[in-house]
């Protein structure tokens, strides 16, 4: 004998509710919208330029990370996301001056 699966009518808001936890959270974040996009591809800039910068590529490693690092500045913009516009100011300034600096002596 096998039993019919029967499909869900109980939708994840009331789930949360009946659970009366404050560990449950539901997700907030866009999905699939172009911040998401723009988050995900500066994710993979970030991460590519930590590559490069373990095996010494300068100054391809600041270009990428920097490039990844202004991503997130604008998710953070999109999102009012203070923290993220704060820590990635601040980075995208960092890594902007030191390319300058490499630039201007070479």
């Amino acid at each position: 004998m096998t039993k019919e699966i029967e499909p869900i009518k109980e939708k994840l808001d009331e789930k949360i509710k009946k659970l009366n936890s404050s560990r449950v959270f539901k997700k907030v974040t866009p999905m699939h919208d172009l911040s998401w996009y723009v988050k995900w591809v500066s994710v993979v800039f970030v991460i590519i330029g930590w590559m490069l910068t373990s095996v010494n590529l300068f100054p391809w490693s600041v270009i990428f990370q920097m490039t990844g690092v202004a991503g997130w500045l604008w998710v953070g913009y999109l999102w009012h996301d203070r923290a993220l516009i704060v820590l990635n100011a601040i980075g995208v300034a960092l890594l902007g001056t030191g390319l300058l600096k490499y630039l201007a002596g070479m």
